[in-house]
């Protein structure tokens, strides 16, 4: 609309211009005219993204963290086979799923919860994976991450939260399919006795939203084995209840348990009452959000803290005022409160810092299709992806736009082409990254919209699961009502 206005403003700039009979002010207004027609210029260009192109390379991203026995139809070249050994205590076979990050351990909490956010996305914004042409692609994307999970949930009571160890994992670099350490990969098996809730709580909502997907998809018994899990986990979650960073130690250098389990089982409880629409879940919810005090606002988005992913989900299923309010609460607070780089980006925390804004961005885009501030709401989530992909000077997706990152932090995309060696001097090459890891969503700038583009530094160019599925998801829903 205000492109509309200024072109039409300049169109008749333009003729008062040629109208004039005094050569100085011909040459005066001309220079005005010319200031204006560069604004124009600058204004039609910001933000004017083809979303439904970065779906597609995000989609990729994804299918270059897949590990286990690739499909015939891999299309990640530099890719093959890797770690089709992982074997569980019981000698169940953990092989598949995806890669945490630029190193090759799969971690299940941020990883269930990368799930979840992809699920929902692929729900809720369908058209807009539809019209990108990335139906059938994200839901071999979701596939995978959902044949693992139920691979890790081998009986009732037990849920497999980690494969790989994350030290001995960093002290290697090179490709994963060239892997020189443990073999079958040690594990970390959560029991009643070694409770893992917020884990098993994440992983059924992540189940739970998937068994929606594929059931609106018309794959019936693939979703109802996946609602079965879910309904398992969350039972387990709840029964048996405990930290899985107090059950497993090891964990709290990687991805520490901060907030608890209790924004957990809201989130499940909420996921499994959408899917099955039965009241004994919308009266957990409800116990909940009381017990667990869930009604404030948090200050993040994150694969820790689901608070304000729960409430705004709520405030779409259910509706109710408490509900409502505290969804508008957080997207107020982040569209009017949250601090501001000098270039735009909402900042929440340095460590990973587009991740938490593309969070953000896709929570309260459900918050706008539930009916609340929805203006406000898109206006902020697209200027917070345009951000990411130009709006800020530059790109921060790997093999997007202008100037994207070249060396993220990620070892399989770091290595030449076979059959050259692969090793720690890979790492501190200077050049780019051999292999381009298109889509990859990188951990971002900090405060003042500084970054350097330097595989060394983890914090600016760590790439994982987790920044690419809010992103990917705020992504999809933008491409359904921009593109």
């Amino acid at each position: 609309m205000e492109v509309h206005f200024l072109w039409n403003i300049l169109r008749l700039g333009i003729k008062k211009v040629t109208d004039l009979k005094n050569p100085s002010l011909r040459a005066f207004y001309s220079v005005e005219v010319a200031i204006l027609l560069l604004g124009l210029v600058s204004l039609s260009l910001a933000g004017n993204y083809n979303y439904g192109q970065v779906v597609e390379k995000s989609l990729l991203f994804y299918e270059a963290q897949r590990t286990g026995l690739l499909p015939t139809n891999n299309r990640i070249p530099w890719r093959g086979d890797s770690f089709i050994t992982d074997r569980g205590t019981s000698n169940e076979d953990l092989s598949g799923g995806y890669f945490d990050a630029g190193d090759f351990v799969k971690f299940g909490f941020p990883g269930a919860s990368a799930m979840t956010m992809l699920a929902w996305g692929m729900y809720d914004s369908k058209q807009g994976y539809q019209k990108a042409g990335q139906w059938t692609n994200a839901l071999a994307c979701l596939r995978w991450g959902m044949d693992y999970m139920i691979k890790t949930h081998p009986s009732a009571n037990v849920l497999y939260v980690q494969v790989g160890d994350g030290q001995e994992d960093h002290s290697f670099w090179g490709r994963p399919e060239q892997w020189a350490g443990s073999n079958p990969r040690p594990t970390l098996r959560a029991t009643t006795t070694l409770p893992a809730s917020e884990v098993a709580g994440e992983q059924a909502a992540a189940m739970a939203a998937g068994a929606m997907v594929f059931l609106d998809n018309g794959e019936t018994a693939y979703g109802a084995t996946l609602l079965r899990h879910a309904e398992q986990l969350y039972l387990y979650a709840t029964t048996y209840r405990g930290k899985y960073s107090d059950s497993f130690p090891v964990v709290r250098e990687f991805y520490n348990s901060y907030t608890g389990y209790g924004d957990e089982f809201l989130w499940a409880a909420a996921w499994l009452y959408r899917a099955t629409r039965e009241d004994k879940f919308r009266q957990d919810y409800t116990r909940w959000w009381t017990e667990f005090s869930l009604g404030g606002r948090p200050s993040e988005a994150s694969w820790d803290w689901k608070q304000a992913h729960a409430q705004i989900l709520l405030a779409k299923i259910d509706g109710s005022a408490q509900y409502v309010n505290a969804a508008r609460s957080f997207c107020d607070w982040a569209v009017h409160t949250v601090p501001r780089t000098p270039k735009g980006l909402a900042f929440i925390s340095e460590w990973g810092s587009l991740r938490h804004a593309s969070n953000v961005a896709y929570i309260c885009l459900q918050a706008a299709s539930a009916g609340i501030n929805a203006s406000a709401y898109r206006t902020f989530a697209k200027s917070q992806i345009d951000y990411i992909l130009g709006d800020a000077g530059r790109s921060f997706v790997v093999g997007y736009g202008v100037n994207p990152p070249q060396r993220p932090h990620h070892a399989a995309s770091s290595c030449p082409n076979l059959p050259a060696a692969c090793n720690w001097s890979a790492f501190s090459a200077p050049g780019p990254n051999p292999q381009i890891l298109n889509g990859a969503l990188v951990g971002g700038p900090d405060r003042y919209d500084n970054y350097v583009d330097d595989r060394a530094d983890y914090v600016a160019n760590e790439v994982t699961l987790d920044y690419n599925a809010g992103f990917q998801s705020a992504l999809a829903e933008l491409t359904y009502l921009y593109n």
